[in-house]
């Protein structure tokens, strides 16, 4: 019974900072390509921070490339998403993701695209409002 569960969103002022955590059971998440993905309203799911498998590669949607960062606590199968500078643009619900494979093409993973993942969280709020 493979699970996925994130928490620690919330509200938070701009340039204000949150850490998500999302917590695994029944799958070893040193074993998965992993990402963070967030939808907004009107908007489709995004990935925003990716590992591929055996954490060759990190990727990092560019509206988010400098103030979150993706790690993963092998010791107890857990990762996470520090997030810094949030802005009002980055409100979403926030998805934690785990993929056994992803595509490989034209010499890169295809970690950001959330088609590949198999397993997902139900998500958590993050509203970065003042």
């Amino acid at each position: 019974q493979a699970q996925l569960a994130e928490s620690g969103g919330g509200l938070v002022q701009p340039g204000g900072s949150l850490r998500l955590a999302c917590s695994a059971s029944g799958l070893r998440l040193i074993d998965y390509a992993i990402g963070w993905f967030r939808q907004a309203p009107g908007k489709g799911r995004e990935g925003i921070a990716c590992i591929s498998n055996s954490e060759e590669t990190t990727y990092y949607a560019d509206s988010v490339k400098g103030r979150f960062t993706i790690s993963h606590d092998q010791s107890t199968n857990t990762m996470y998403l520090q997030m810094d500078g949030l802005k009002p643009e980055d409100t979403a619900v926030y998805y934690c993701a785990a993929a056994l494979e992803v595509t490989y093409s034209g010499g890169r993973y295809y970690t950001q695209n959330p088609n590949e993942y198999d397993y997902w969280g139900q998500g958590t709020q993050v509203t970065v409002s003042s």
